[in-house]
């Protein structure tokens, strides 16, 4: 598997996948996790990554809290409660990839070895007509998800 190395910041993080790097990797490593950094009414309203079909379980964790997008001053803590093993890959998802390096970045500074950060997001970028999810993304590639 090809993965772009970005240094970004002081420590940086391991790199970036695209979607579909991303969910290979969930299916190949039992011990991969996909944190989910949006908020709340994001995963209510426009729906979380289904996993169930390996037969495991997205890891819900805001990097911002809504509705204010005041920083979620538990996330490292939250971080370790879902994935303990800071030697196992961890893979962050946003919206459209931007929150998601700030997560990396933190978890590799929390002493996380292996963070990636999920180029695209859930929904990737808007397209041409202002709707996010046809043209990049976790919904644009038709990988399994479900509305909140």
């Amino acid at each position: 598997m090809t993965v772009e190395r970005t240094q970004v910041g002081v420590k940086g993080y391991a790199g970036d996948l695209t979607v579909l790097q991303a969910w290979d990797m969930l299916k190949d490593s039992l011990n991969t996790a996909l944190i989910d950094v949006r908020t709340k009414a994001e995963w209510t309203f426009v729906g979380l990554p289904d996993l169930s079909s390996i037969d495991k379980k997205i890891h819900p964790i805001s990097w911002v809290l809504f509705p204010d997008m005041s920083p979620n001053s538990r996330f490292v803590e939250e971080l370790k409660t879902s994935q303990p093993d800071v030697t196992a890959p961890v893979l962050f998802l946003c919206r459209s990839g931007v929150r998601s390096i700030a997560a990396a970045i933190a978890a590799t500074n929390a002493g996380y070895a292996n963070c990636y950060n999920v180029l695209g997001g859930f929904e990737g970028d808007l397209d041409k007509s202002s709707h996010r999810g046809t043209s990049a993304g976790w919904k644009a590639e038709n990988l399994n998800w479900v509305q909140g």
